[in-house]
């Protein structure tokens, strides 16, 4: 069976960020009525919002607020059909620093979510989960039943976050489906991450590049990919209190990717490794790699992207988003980004 989402109306939370702004961008193309819960901030930002284009824009209401609100996390919420849960702290560094803040927004948030859902009636929840929960794959590649590893306080929240969701459904009934998406790449996504990290560094003239670890792999998956498996996740009646992973099932290193990166900018580059992006040793996830069946026989989600090919397809259009002067001013290659 298969949710309709025409005549639905959606929330998105974390609307103003890198994947959710492509999310939304998508639900406006295909004529959904879509509300857009974006982080309340003195200067009325709507984060990437504020770059989408006109009709986008003119298509959506926006609702600022924060999720760790319980209150305005159900105003928001209020006559709503299904809600995609995006919003969360998500740089892993960040939460060596302030892992409380992580608690808060990622595992109270979520929790708040779920209680309005299951006031209001929610068709459709969608939580979103992060392929860093497994930690270092034991075995490969990771299917849906690997068990959870929490190697940093991030990590450890969207454990946390994951379990409060299904707990719901087997509790309370409540419609929540999990997306576990590997490593998005694509235009808006933060310097904090790698791929970014890689190109504004070229794009700003740096040779010698400053790196994290090189060796771990990843499985990158393309923001549209990311995007549509959102969708599809959403659509599945047989998805709800199920996991679902969504990536390329495919895996290359972070050293073979910066390479790949500079062939792709005619660049000739070397590599340094700085101390301060490096992962404390039992906290690095060393290989991530998505077992992607259950995403293609559930949901006949096959990725665009995938392989050596579609990593170069998918790098060249983020290369060539990054390197717009307009979008890369709003980047400092020059600071570590924590």
């Amino acid at each position: 069976m298969v949710l309709e989402l025409t005549n639905k109306r959606i929330l998105v939370t974390g609307a103003d960020g890198f994947i959710g702004s492509h999310l939304v961008e998508c639900l406006v193309r295909q004529g959904h009525a879509v509300r857009a819960f974006v982080m309340y901030n003195a200067f009325n930002s709507w984060g990437w919002l504020d770059r989408c284009d006109a009709t986008t824009r003119e298509a959506i209401e926006v609702f600022a607020g924060d999720v760790r609100d319980p209150y305005g996390v159900k105003q928001a919420m209020q006559g709503c059909d299904v809600v995609f849960h995006l919003a969360a702290l998500i740089a892993i560094p960040y939460s060596y620093h302030s892992p409380e803040t992580y608690v808060d927004t990622n595992i109270k948030g979520t929790l708040n979510i779920l209680q309005a859902a299951r006031e209001l009636g929610i068709e459709r929840v969608v939580h979103t989960s992060t392929s860093e929960v497994y930690g270092t794959a034991i075995t490969v590649p990771i299917d849906e039943s690997h068990p959870l590893q929490g190697q940093s306080p991030y990590s450890a929240s969207k454990i946390g976050a994951d379990q409060l969701a299904l707990s719901f459904h087997r509790s309370f009934s409540t419609p929540v489906s999990l997306i576990r998406p590997f490593n998005t790449y694509g235009p808006r996504q933060s310097a904090r991450a790698v791929i970014p990290t890689i190109i504004t560094q070229i794009a700003a003239g740096t040779r010698r590049l400053r790196l994290g670890a090189l060796y771990p792999t990843r499985d990158f998956s393309y923001v549209d990919d990311t995007v549509a498996g959102f969708i599809r996740v959403a659509e599945c009646d047989d998805a709800v209190g199920q996991v679902i992973n969504v990536g390329s099932g495919f895996e290359v290193s972070i050293g073979e990717t910066a390479q790949l990166i500079a062939d792709l900018m005619g660049a000739e580059v070397t590599f340094e490794i700085d101390e301060q992006r490096l992962r404390p040793a039992r906290s690095e996830v060393e290989r991530l790699w998505a077992d992607t069946t259950r995403a293609e026989s559930w949901l006949g989600h096959v990725p665009e992207y995938s392989g050596m090919a579609g990593l170069s397809r998918g790098l060249e259009k983020t290369i060539d988003w990054f390197i717009w002067p307009d979008n890369l001013s709003h980047y400092k290659s020059h600071q570590y980004n924590l």
